[in-house]
């Protein structure tokens, strides 16, 4: 086996695969990418068939990037021939309170900064067109019709088998157990052997701080374990992609679901409503505290939702503290580049991939990433207090 490559990708859930597949067309056979699992694992934050996307963001750094996402996923669409991105709409809906916490008036001030088209409706005319939801007068109801979700099992599978195709390997059960930086590179052992590259991407989601400890580089990452649940409804016509958006539901709590997609049933879930873990320590089995604010939340506002609990499903956040992605080179090696997703970047996994691969060959971008860089205080100062309630 070849041990020695240009680039490697630790790491290939949504980010890694995408940094793989986004490397192989600049790199072709001297890209690696390394999994610790079997591919399309289902341990950490990139499985399940369906993520938002959309264009909607309460915050002008990520609607400046929001657009390039669909436009990388239909790149990889056109090809593959397979199709990743279902257009349903969002509904982004809150109580419409004075509060420097309304969401979804920062919605509305950010994405009419950023010209992002969008329509605000009244409680009844969001019920006229959408029945499934129960909406109330003091509503504040944002419809971005753009917006929809992206199947994330198959996404990943695609950069997978798209960066093979370009001539990239992919390993999978080859966990790493050392970086260790050298003079011209890195080296990484792994279970494999060592391999060695003159640039490395780390994608590796809540298992970061481990992978970094070869580097000396300790990162204030809080890890979650979140999860979503897919109801049985027995009114599967109302909740068909061609009838039901999807949605986000700014409160007290944040609540977030789908229509019927990849299961007979729909899916929906509570945003930081688990607990927090560490990698060893997480339960792996249902949390019944945000199932039951989850069903609490749906009995109310979208009752035909719910049916029978078809599954609970658990997933990982890997948390910075002001829960901004981390996208940057490391300050003191720099041609080893790293990501954090902070629980909310699947959306933008092919454009990051894109990113790490402009970081890794060129040293830079020209998409605008200054707000999840390595120097900012919610890094740097130990005594920046977390903010973990929603990030959009």
């Amino acid at each position: 086996m070849k041990k020695s490559y240009e680039f490697i990708v630790l790491g290939l859930g949504g980010i890694g695969s995408a940094a793989l597949y986004w490397l192989a067309r600049r790199a072709s056979e001297e890209v690696l990418g390394l999994e610790q699992f079997r591919l399309g694992h289902d341990l950490g934050a990139s499985q399940d068939h369906s993520r938002i996307i959309r264009l909607a963001y309460d915050e002008p750094n990520y609607i400046a990037l929001t657009p390039h996402t669909f436009i990388h996923w239909q790149e990889v669409e056109a090809e593959s021939g397979v199709q990743l991105v279902h257009r349903t709409g969002s509904l982004i809906f809150g109580p419409d309170i004075v509060s420097p916490e309304n969401h979804v008036r920062a919605y509305i001030l950010a994405m009419h900064q950023e010209g992002i088209p969008f329509a605000l409706l009244d409680s009844r005319e969001a019920m006229a067109r959408f029945p499934q939801f129960r909406f109330v007068e003091d509503d504040l109801i944002l419809y971005s019709a753009h917006d929809g979700f992206v199947d994330a099992r198959k996404a990943n599978a695609v950069h997978i088998a798209l960066a093979r195709a370009r001539g990239a390997t992919a390993l999978e059960n080859t966990p790493v157990r050392r970086v260790r930086p050298l003079p011209d590179g890195v080296e990484l052992e792994t279970s494999e052997g060592t391999f060695r590259a003159k640039r490395l991407v780390i994608a590796a989601g809540a298992w970061s701080n481990q992978v970094l400890q070869g580097l000396g580089l300790q990162l204030p990452l809080t890890v979650t374990e979140e999860q979503v649940t897919y109801f049985s409804t027995p009114h599967l016509r109302q909740f068909a992609p061609d009838r039901f958006p999807v949605w986000i539901y700014h409160g007290e709590d944040c609540f977030y679901g789908f229509p019927v997609y990849g299961e007979v049933a729909t899916k929906a879930g509570q945003d930081v409503g688990g607990d927090e873990v560490t990698v060893e320590t997480r339960k792996m089995k249902p949390n019944p505290r945000p199932l039951e604010r989850l069903t609490s939340f749906l009995e109310w506002r979208i009752p035909d939702f719910l049916g029978p609990v078809l599954y609970t499903k658990p997933c990982l956040y890997t948390l910075p503290p002001d829960r901004n992605f981390i996208l940057d080179t490391l300050p003191d090696y720099p041609h080893i580049s790293i990501v954090v997703g902070a629980g909310h970047a699947f959306k933008f996994a092919s454009l990051l991939g894109r990113i790490l691969s402009d970081l890794a060959v060129d040293g830079h971008t020209v998409f605008p990433i200054e707000l999840f860089r390595l120097n900012r205080p919610a890094i740097t100062d130990p005594n920046f207090q977390p903010v973990f309630r929603t990030s959009g």
